[in-house]
């Protein structure tokens, strides 16, 4: 152990990876093996070197290879194809426009394209987002910049494997395993967010594997080269899209092993101080810095009013150039027109509608509703003697006051009662819209209590945008409230709201802004001279929003099969997916369906992998001889738990998502699953003792098997345009709806 002590630091003064000692010829037992074990008749395992001319090569050659399978005939159908037309028509033109919009997803990969696009043609025009491009839109160019992404996975997979110091023909066969998949190949030929998501799962994946090769040298320039490298890919793979925290999993927990191990040896403490502290700075902060800052980009380019400013606070919409919320009165003066807005995230405008609910009151509905509607639209009035709000002097309502609401559109008042209980939030009071204004019903009347002022005008009234306060009803003394709960389809699936009994005056729920101000007697103002927002505040609530629209995306079980699939189904390729709705004769047709003999035979490794480990762990346990050759122990964790462990960490998770799900979000696991499968022909080729040839044999069964894959369904990658008759030979399983519009078992 201490002449392999001397020999890594040896190799880190160099900046190379040498090999491990050898032992003696007849020495029984080795050294290096977490157990002393006999020596097995397995090939040898050491570190790799980088060759120029091998390696290089051959990471050039597997480029030019998938080049040719990612850009051959990109622009050989004009229309829209699957989510091209979220992310090269309509989010990219509202990028290029500075319409401010709302997506689920980070804004980094959408940035990327947006900028392609600028670059295609400049154009900032938006256009429908179905059907085929205009003659004069130059999709070809955006496809083929995001088939870079879908390029560079191959030299990726090499450079994976071979700092997991496998053998050159297993990292040679990564990366063919990565260019001959279809699924892999057809999503990045098209302009969506999967091509760069696996470019930096792909990268973060490098980047942990050569930081492992250098833990021997820690903190020389290499061993900070790659740790900061896995930084970097950490933070942008999560700001493509949320699928990439499952990496920043997968780095976490490698991370968390290895400071364990550090602190089961003894190190001392100020060294263990600068291992915690190092990858805190290049893991931690490092990957935030990059994900808030593609936020800070987003915010600074979208800078005008669009379709997606309702998901963002009324302070931030008013400083959107354009927005109707930035010239309005500023003062609430009794008889105002107004909008009032729920400060919980999701909950919307207060609303009401002539709908009555079904049982309780059987009073007007009132819920909360994100969208601008005349149904938004409320009249503040005074309770007791009325004014007439057209001559008499104005009054601003202030901190205190006893007021009333009117509906405008129905008349009907802002109404609660202790009779009866809310509809799904049962320990809350029903909130109804109910009687007349010139009713004297104290169950109309509401409290005003200003929680905070984020003006510099901190007088005790109400004004738009920059008071929040709460509305405590008159009788009951419980708060109007809009806690993000959804109505049943009666309620039209909008925000209940209630009158909480629970006194928690800080909560969102309870507190509630002056979105829209309107009343002629008033003037207006320019807001974005008064109202204030920051960017952690912005930040925060966008993730919040994206969150949010993330678990509204539940599954439609009336297309089930046809589009969406289960993750069960996903590693068996089960339910392949079209990528265009038109499936017509003449139609050119792309379809989504992997390699079979990759997906099949990686699906079968990632099984094998723990069944292998527990194999071996009981005979190693039991004395058996022969079980480990020098090295292979260690060889066989650390490149496993790294290809394995991603594997499950990007796939098992989706079981517990409630949202819908495609057979693409498998693409990130499958990735992993390849690199296993090369890493487990690697694995038995070394078991087996074999040769130099007899192991390029192997690997080139293996490829030749996995390349006639790859062409058999490569008109379906390329692009359809033959008989559909000829398409029947191509379909493997009955669930594949490659000729036929619907499924059969």
């Amino acid at each position: 152990d201490s002449a392999r002590q001397h020999a890594a630091k040896r190799d880190c003064a160099a900046d190379s990876q040498a090999a491990p000692k050898q032992q003696p010829t007849g020495s029984k037992f080795v050294a290096y093996p977490l157990r002393r074990e006999p020596v097995s008749t397995s090939v040898p395992y050491q570190r790799n070197r980088w060759n120029s001319s091998v390696d290089g090569w051959l990471v050039l050659l597997l480029t030019v290879i998938c080049a040719f399978t990612r850009l051959y005939q990109i622009g050989l159908s004009n229309r829209v194809s699957w989510d091209e037309s979220y992310f090269n028509v309509r989010f990219s033109g509202m990028y290029l426009n500075h319409s401010y919009h709302h997506d689920v997803h980070p804004p980094l990969a959408k940035l990327l394209i947006s900028f392609s696009r600028f670059v295609a043609d400049g154009s900032n025009r938006t256009m429908e987002p179905k059907g085929n491009y205009p003659p004069d839109f130059n999709y070809t160019f955006t496809r083929c910049f995001t088939a870079l992404f879908g390029i560079g996975l191959a030299p990726l997979a090499y450079l994976t494997c071979f700092h997991l110091n496998m053998q050159r023909q297993a990292c040679f066969l990564a990366g063919l395993l990565v260019i001959a998949d279809n699924a892999l190949c057809v999503m990045s030929r098209f302009v969506l967010l999967d091509a760069p998501l696996l470019f930096f799962t792909a990268a973060a994946l490098c980047s942990i594997a050569g930081f492992q090769n250098t833990r021997h040298c820690a903190f020389s320039p290499a061993w900070w080269r790659w740790l900061l490298l896995t930084g970097a890919a950490l933070g942008l793979v999560s700001s493509s899209k949320w699928v990439g925290f499952f990496a920043v999993a997968l780095v976490g927990l490698y991370t968390m092993e290895e400071l364990l191990n550090m602190y089961a040896d003894f190190m001392p403490a100020s060294t263990a101080i600068k291992h915690f502290g190092a990858r805190v700075a290049a893991l931690i902060i490092l990957p935030i810095a990059i994900y808030m800052a593609s936020f800070a980009v987003h915010f600074a380019v979208l800078s005008h009013s669009g379709p997606g400013d309702a998901t963002m606070p009324p302070a931030f919409q008013a400083r959107l150039y354009g927005s109707k919320l930035s010239y309005q009165p500023f003062t609430v003066m009794y008889g105002s027109l107004l909008d009032l807005r729920s400060m919980h995230p999701g909950s919307g405008l207060l609303h009401s509608h002539p709908h009555k609910y079904p049982d309780g009151s059987q009073q007007q509905q009132v819920t909360g509703y994100s969208h601008s509607d005349s149904n938004n639209n409320w009249v503040i009035m005074r309770t007791g003697n009325e004014l007439n709000y057209t001559s008499d002097p104005l009054l601003p309502v202030k901190d205190g006051d006893t007021v009333r609401l009117m509906h405008k559109r129905t008349s009907a008042m802002l109404h609660s009662h202790r009779n009866y209980k809310a509809h799904v939030s049962t320990h809350d009071y029903e909130v109804t819209a109910y009687g007349k204004p010139e009713w004297n019903d104290t169950n109309n009347e509401w409290r005003i209590e200003i929680h905070k002022e984020e003006s510099s005008v901190a007088n005790g009234e109400v004004h738009a945008i920059t008071t929040q306060f709460r509305l405590r009803h008159a009788t009951t003394n419980c708060l109007l409230s809009a806690a993000g709960v959804k109505l049943p389809p009666w309620g039209f699936r909008q925000t209940e709201v209630s009158c909480s009994r629970s006194q928690s005056p800080r909560s969102a729920a309870n507190l509630w802004v002056v979105e829209r101000h309107a009343n002629p007697r008033v003037p207006s103002v320019d807001m974005r001279s008064i109202v204030k927002t920051s960017f952690i505040s912005n930040f925060l609530r966008l993730n919040m929003e994206m969150a949010r629209s993330n678990n509204a995306l539940i599954p439609d079980r009336d297309k089930y099969n046809h589009l969406e699939s289960d993750p069960w189904s996903w590693p068996f390729l089960i339910y392949p997916m079209r990528l265009l709705g038109s499936w017509k004769k003449g139609d050119i047709k792309y379809y989504e369906v992997g390699n079979p003999l990759i997906w099949w035979s990686s699906a079968l490794m990632c099984l094998l992998y723990p069944l292998q480990l527990a194999y071996y762990h009981v005979r190693q346990a039991r004395g058996v001889p022969g079980v480990w050759a020098p090295g292979e122990e260690r060889h066989f964790w650390n490149a496993g738990k790294l290809l394995w462990g991603g594997w499950m960490l990007h796939y098992l998770p989706f079981f517990a998502m409630g949202r819908v799900t495609y057979i693409h979000h498998y693409l990130p696991a499958l990735y992993f699953a390849v690199l296993l499968l090369a890493f487990e022909v690697d694995h038995f080729c070394r078991r087996l003792a074999l040769g130099e040839r007899p192991r390029t044999v192997v690997v080139a069964m293996c490829a030749v098997c996995m390349l006639a894959g790859f062409c058999w369904f490569a008109p379906l990658t390329f692009g359809y345009t033959g008989s559909m008759n000829d398409l029947k030979h191509r379909q493997w399983l009955p669930t594949w709806n490659i000729y036929r519009d619907k499924y059969s078992m």
